[in-house]
């Protein structure tokens, strides 16, 4: 991807659990879309499908799509299914129970039958070498290099599709870590390995052992997945480099993704928060709770005019996320820059039932898109939160996707009859509880970024995205004490636009343990110096000449004795060194650290111990492309609306009762604002406006929703 390109069109594609979404955007901002089905034998069977049928009803010619970004849950899935390669670990002798070891810590503190997760590496899989290195990085006792050589015999009898290569202080020096992986890769070919020191060159020797395992799980799946993508946008006609979304809020190249796939594991839910946030910072939208729900969960993010928190580490494969402050362990820690989000089992396809006790439960085990909800039709027998919000007269059974998907409503009303039978209830009554247990649920992911921060949520708009999130929005906003809604244009479909809005990037990142009272600034500089220059050649690489570059420094500090970091930028620091390279300047920029430091702990915890020694971890670099042309357009309008299949007026169940509730489309809010209550439907999702709710539109085309009364 060149700095300097100017594309004609630009395609995103989103691959969620029950729908893949496809956006391309021209460059007056109009938007063409098409939602379809996925297709979970092959995802990229369903982005060929999709993208040869847009670009035929558009008459768009594939050569003129100049950029094509893609997000996929495929990793995600691949560990939470527990699908991925066969695997072995070579680790420094002693260390072969590091991944059962793990950490002390539990999700459920009182829960005395729960259980770690089983690592990705059975026992048999995990051979010791002799070698050993210093935590200053001298050496101790030699790499036994001969060893190597049977351990890559055992590997291929067995079958091992992938290597991970995780050595005691390779964060301080990788030559043993680079001399095995040298000797394995030769006598492996055709095996990935993945080695601690190319890929996570930080402190933690289980988090670091267990973020390398997890890229070797990877790897295999998604370098298929990857390239197979590739075949089919060859076959199509697509030029454009393949670039994925990552974690982190930016996008790079397939072929890195390719050997690091860790890096994408928050793929799809990076691109929601990410288009959301550029759009509340280039509308001056304040402070904003992006709320993201799809068919399988809901995510929420917090964000900060116009600014979201990074996460140095994430779990994976475990029980939903409730956000990096809440207690870890259900899962696989990734040292990877993750964009904090909260994220819960409740979505479109979360299934309703009973438990033990006869009480009501939804999620978080979900229909998916195959079998999906009852009322698609396609063999699903549970009702779920769409069959819910069918019955309650939520969404037109005939305008689902413009009517391409047509819903049973029948089937969903016996679902629910059938379930209702079992506690007692009317049918639109279990409906409406299962709507509202769905909303306690994602109140908690609200939560999770917004008072679980010390933030009040009520001082917060709540941006909807998703295929259901502007459904519930209102009704949760007002659970949450909220008074304002934005939904964003192609609400539905917004991570696949979203993803269009971010910015090549590349986030490196180094040990650096030394109290920062000992630390020398010459150290500090040459490293520093050492990770732009790796940024520099990404980029480079990627057709960035040197002015459309950007580099920013950050640094992992912690109080002495304190197990989690805090990430604290780097800028102000580095001005003071530059104007004054000398001890003085040293004593200004660390004092500048230290205060920067202070206040983002007593903004995280709510306490800063200014008397307390503090402690850099690590050093991290966010390597920036800087297009010539703004990523955000100035506005945004569908280029491919399709007709509303409504009826003027609907039944609709809100509160406590049915009202008779009028039916339109965004573009009849253009006229002037509307109270509710109001169904606002769209190609690719409905917005409910309850009553004492009034709906407007802005000059972006967002809806905005404005609570009238308490």
């Amino acid at each position: 991807m060149q700095g300097k390109t100017e594309a004609r069109f630009r395609l995103g594609v989103d691959i969620g659990g029950t729908f893949t979404d496809i956006v391309m955007i021209d460059r007056e901002g109009r938007v063409y879309s098409r939602k379809l089905l996925s297709t979970p034998h092959d995802y990229s069977e369903g982005i060929e499908n999709g993208v040869r049928a847009l670009l035929a009803e558009l008459g768009v010619a594939a050569g003129q799509v100049h950029e094509f970004v893609h997000a996929t849950t495929v990793a995600t899935n691949t560990i939470i299914e527990r699908k991925g390669a066969k695997v072995a670990l070579v680790t420094t002798e002693g260390f072969r129970d590091v991944l059962e070891i793990a950490r002390f810590r539990t999700p459920r503190l009182y829960d005395v039958s729960w259980r770690k997760p089983e690592p990705l590496v059975p026992r048999d899989l995990r051979f010791e070498v002799a070698g050993r290195l210093a935590a200053d990085g001298a050496e101790v006792t030699p790499l036994d290099e001969a060893a190597l050589g049977d351990i890559a015999a055992k590997a291929r009898a067995a079958g091992v599709e992938a290597l991970a290569i995780t050595f005691i202080n390779a964060h301080v020096s990788p030559v043993h870590e680079a001399r095995a992986a040298q000797i394995l890769r030769g006598l492996l070919p055709g095996v990935l390995v993945s080695a601690s020191s190319e890929l996570v060159p930080q402190l933690g020797e289980y988090e670091r052992s267990s973020t390398t395992v997890v890229n070797a799980y990877l790897r295999p799946i998604v370098t298929r997945y990857v390239q197979s993508l590739q075949r089919r946008l060859d076959a199509i006609g697509i030029t454009a480099p393949l670039m994925i979304m990552q974690s982190s809020g930016g996008i790079a190249p397939a072929r890195l993704v390719e050997d690091q796939p860790i890096t994408i594991i928050e793929s799809g839910p990076a691109a929601g928060v990410l288009g959301g946030a550029r759009l509340s910072r280039h509308l001056d939208l304040g402070d904003v709770l992006i709320f993201d729900m799809g068919g399988t969960t809901a995510k929420a993010t917090l964000t900060e005019a116009g600014a979201y928190a990074v996460s140095p580490e994430t779990e994976v494969g475990g029980e939903p996320m409730l956000g990096a402050r809440m207690v870890r362990g259900a899962g696989y820690p990734v040292q990877v820059p993750t964009i904090d989000i909260a994220e819960v089992g409740a979505g479109g396809g979360s299934l309703a039932a009973t438990d033990g006790a006869g009480g009501l439960t939804v999620g978080p085990r979900s229909a998916g898109s195959t079998p999906g909800p009852v009322a698609y039709g396609r063999g699903g027998t549970q009702p779920t939160v769409t069959d819910a919000n069918l019955v309650l007269g939520y969404l037109n059974p005939e305008a689902l996707v413009s009517g391409e998907l047509t819903l049973q409503t029948d089937a969903a009303r016996a679902a629910y009859a059938e379930l209702a039978d079992r506690l007692d209830l009317e049918a639109v009554e279990t409906a409406q509880g299962v709507h509202r247990i769905a909303n306690a649920t994602m109140l908690r992911a609200l939560r999770g970024v917004s008072s679980e921060k010390g933030r009040d949520p009520s001082q917060f708009a709540l941006m909807a995205i998703g295929g259901n999130g502007p459904v519930h929005a209102c009704s949760l906003a007002e659970d949450a004490g909220m008074t304002r809604v934005i939904i964003p244009p192609v609400a539905g479909l917004f991570s696949a636009l979203g993803m269009l809005f971010a910015d090549v990037e590349h986030q490196l990142v180094s040990s650096f343990y030394q109290r920062l009272s000992d630390t020398r600034s010459a150290d500090l500089a040459a490293l520093i110096e050492g990770l732009t220059a790796r940024g520099n050649t990404l980029l480079q690489d990627q057709g960035f000449a040197p002015e459309d570059r950007e580099i920013r420094i950050l640094a992992d500090l912690k109080y002495a004795g304190q197990t989690s970091p805090l990430t604290v930028p780097y800028a102000d620091a580095l001005a003071l060194l530059a104007k004054n390279p000398d001890a003085e300047g040293d004593g200004q920029a660390f004092a500048a650290i230290l205060a920067a430091f202070h206040q983002l702990h007593a903004a995280t915890f709510g306490y800063a111990s200014e008397a307390e020694p503090v402690q850099f971890v690590a050093i991290r670099a966010i390597c920036r492309g800087v297009p010539d042309i703004p990523r955000m357009p100035e506005n945004c309008a569908r280029g491919n609306e399709r007709a509303a299949l409504t009826t003027g007026r609907r039944a609709c169940f809100i509160g406590h009762g049915w009202f008779d509730t009028p039916v339109i489309t965004r573009a009849e809010l253009v006229a002037g604002p509307r109270m509710g209550p109001l169904i606002v439907e769209e190609y690719d999702t409905t917005s409910i406006i309850p009553p004492g709710w009034e709906a407007r539109i802005d000059s972006w085309n967002n809806i905005l929703a404005t609570r009238q009364s308490a």
